[in-house]
């Protein structure tokens, strides 16, 4: 089984551009495709790449945003480890069964137990180095034999350079180790909306690269010999929409004296309320605080503000249950942690781009606003052809990935299998 990430793919990309992406359109032409596909709230990376292989919310399996709450830090660290998580995984699972695993950028699995796994994770001390938090987090020997192999490729971070690299290791650990389960978690069309728009040239140029990039992994499948017997899964974690506005909460709380305000952004550790920014969403955490109402009103008054959900109802949306509340944004705005700007809500204009929490497009919202959805498309010897499924939720997916490999998971999930994918 080959799942393929592609990072903010919508329901809007392969239904509006599905004739112009040859590899996508053979796979829905010959699979089963989920429309629309629900996502989690908030819907951002690394929570939904978590709901995606444990078929739990956010609350449940513990990856609650993308980002730790290190408010002292401009830079915190993000949920890199599995350590963190606290649900079983379809790639533990398939160890456990004595499967083969690998992992190439897929969220939230550094030190896993993944047999080749490139793990996600990027320097953030000054006193470290990508090689050395690589080799931390990932195979060391397999990291090492990529890197000589295929790093020329690599820019960095930087995009479509980064993708161009990933999908080499990914293609040749296909050919020569055949894994029965590979992750694969490609980026680029993400990059290009967060700093272009959603639906800008540069956006749609990374699709229709991404489409390569899945045609080259098949042609992994075929040159192995597995080709016949693999079961492939292209989705999106989350879609993007666009923005032009951003709301620095922190900001707002700083002139209250509810946090104290550094020149560099941060504030210090003796705050009492205080934001923690999912982009399109923000949780508010507060301590030994009692104006909740106070606070309410205040949030509530603020431009660009849509709604604002008590810590109960962000549990039942499967959102952490330690926040005090959720406040979600317009469309067209989206918030910061920033605590000392010159105004609490500020327009983002394009020479920002390039700068840090500056963006043209931004997810996390929830995932009922409209023309939100991702989406999801099968094929394979299991897999009904020529068909379409309209709906699921995003939980759904890992107890269907489960059935396709014939594992289980051990405690019930709040997803369930989307059985109307597979051949009678």
């Amino acid at each position: 089984m080959v799942i393929i990430s592609l990072d903010s793919l919508g329901f809007r990309d392969i239904n509006e551009h599905q004739a112009e992406l040859p590899t996508l359109n053979k796979l829905v032409n010959g699979g089963t495709w989920v429309k629309e596909v629900k996502g989690i709230y908030p819907t951002l990376t690394y929570p939904s790449h978590t709901t995606i292989i444990t078929g739990q919310y956010p609350s449940v399996h513990g990856i609650v945003n993308n980002t730790k709450i290190q408010p002292e830090r401009r830079s915190p660290d993000w949920f890199w480890y599995q350590k963190d998580v606290k649900s079983p995984t379809l790639y533990d699972l398939a160890h456990q069964k004595n499967l083969k695993t690998a992992a190439f950028l897929w969220p939230v699995t550094a030190g896993s137990k993944i047999n080749y796994n490139l793990a996600e994770i990027f320097p953030n001390r000054i006193w470290t180095n990508q090689v050395l938090v690589s080799l931390k987090a990932s195979s060391p020997l397999f990291i090492l034999e990529m890197d000589k192999k295929y790093g020329k490729l690599r820019n960095g971070i930087h995009q479509p350079q980064l993708d161009d690299f990933i999908t080499a290791c990914a293609v040749d650990t296909i050919k020569h180790k055949k894994p029965n389960l590979t992750l694969l978690h490609l980026v680029d069309m993400d990059s290009m909306r967060h700093r272009y728009g959603v639906r800008s040239d540069d956006a749609m140029q990374a699709l229709h690269r991404l489409d390569k990039h899945v045609a080259q992994i098949i042609q992994a499948t075929k040159d192995a010999g597995t080709f016949a017997d693999t079961n492939f899964v292209v989705l999106g974690d989350h879609y993007q929409i666009n923005v032009d506005k951003m709301i620095h909460l922190n900001t707002l709380f700083a002139k209250r004296g509810w946090l104290t305000a550094k020149p560099d952004q941060t504030f210090k550790k003796n705050w009492t309320v205080m934001a923690k920014t999912c982009d399109g969403c923000t949780y508010i955490y507060t301590r030994n605080f009692g104006q909740l109402e106070r606070l309410r009103e205040i949030i509530s008054g603020v431009e660009g503000v849509e709604k604002i959900y008590s810590a109960q109802e962000a549990a039942e949306f499967g959102a952490d249950p330690k926040c005090t509340l959720m406040v979600e944004a317009k469309a067209g705005y989206y918030f910061t942690d920033e605590s000392d700007r010159p105004s609490v809500v500020e327009k983002v204009l394009p020479e920002m781009m390039g700068d840090s929490n500056r963006y043209q497009g931004v997810h996390g919202y929830d995932p009922n606003k409209p023309g939100y959805k991702t989406t999801i498309v099968f094929n394979g010897p299991m897999i009904k052809q020529n068909h379409t499924v309209k709906s699921a939720d995003l939980v759904d997916e890992a107890p269907t990935f489960a059935k396709l490999l014939g594992l289980q998971f051990p405690e019930p999930l709040a997803g369930k299998s989307i059985d109307d994918v597979f051949v009678d």
